[in-house]
């Protein structure tokens, strides 16, 4: 499957795995432990980006807790219209881009966000565009927290695949080696169930 045929998957997505769907569950545990996460690096006034934000679970669950400078990216168009009626106090206050992150991301400027963090989100870029891993290091003036499925073992340069409903494809890789590769230093790791979270920072 093409780069462009992946995005247009998610850019058109209902049901399960929409906007709809997580919105309907609101925050969970993922949501607590970023809170967390960025309690123990940062302060509130910290600029937060969130990469395929959906509806907005995590990043209302952020702004109820005193994180008020947050960005999102999402492509789903039906998430705007879920956030506002969900989360209208985020909707409002937030920042959102309603594009592809391979858009958006070249546009911003060198570490212009204290924390970057991906909830899933990561594990559906294309192997054509695993420039954007270089992307988010630039970006990123502190702390990058990803959560996301992982490759079975080390070391592998090529992304393990698997598919939702059968048609949509997650690439499994190894996010330690992606991001120390780009020169971040990881501080923590916690393999769950299904995803593994890992908090990097930028090196000096």
């Amino acid at each position: 499957m093409d780069p462009d045929t992946v995005r247009r998957e998610w850019a058109d997505r209902s049901g399960e795995y929409s906007p709809e769907y997580y919105a309907h569950y609101g925050p969970n545990e993922t949501s607590e432990a970023i809170r967390e996460t960025l309690d123990q690096y940062l302060t509130s006034d910290a600029s937060i980006l969130e990469l395929g934000c959906s509806s907005g679970r995590h990043l209302a669950h952020l702004l109820k807790h005193g994180y008020e400078d947050v960005t999102g990216i999402e492509v789903n168009d039906d998430a705007f219209d879920v956030m506002a009626e969900t989360y209208p106090e985020l909707a409002d206050r937030g920042m959102f881009y309603h594009d592809t992150i391979e858009a958006v991301i070249e546009d911003f400027a060198d570490g212009q966000f204290d924390a970057v963090f991906a909830v899933e989100t990561l594990q559906h870029i294309h192997p054509e565009s695993v420039w954007v891993f270089d992307e988010l290091a630039r970006v990123t003036d502190d702390l990058l927290i990803t959560v996301e499925n992982e490759v079975d073992g080390e070391g592998s340069s090529e992304p393990e695949v698997t598919y939702v409903s059968e048609d949509i494809p997650l690439y499994h890789r190894d996010w330690n080696q992606i991001f120390t590769d780009r020169g971040l230093v990881e501080v923590d790791a916690v393999a769950g169930e299904r995803d593994t979270r890992r908090t990097f920072r930028v090196d000096g």
